[in-house]
């Protein structure tokens, strides 16, 4: 399992930005937008490993968690 694992991701259609919109509360403000579903989570999900590349180059402690271990174990 990897870290970004524990962060629940969230794609949604927005009929305000005619698109996709991947989010990532409470780990990261903004997201990611597409027309692709899929690609949109492909997307939001490397952003979030990058994220915590950042956050551990830069000796900054991650947020908590937004799913337990055993949630995302279930998800997966």
């Amino acid at each position: 399992m990897k870290p970004s694992d524990l962060y629940m991701k969230i794609v949604e259609w927005s009929d305000e930005d005619g698109c996709y919109v991947g989010r990532c509360p409470g780990f990261f403000l903004g997201g990611v937008h597409g027309d692709d579903e899929k690609q949109v989570y492909a997307d939001l999900c490397d952003l979030a490993d990058e994220w915590i590349e950042i956050h551990q180059r830069d000796g900054k402690p991650l947020p908590e968690p937004t799913i337990s271990k055993l949630g995302a174990l279930f998800a997966a």
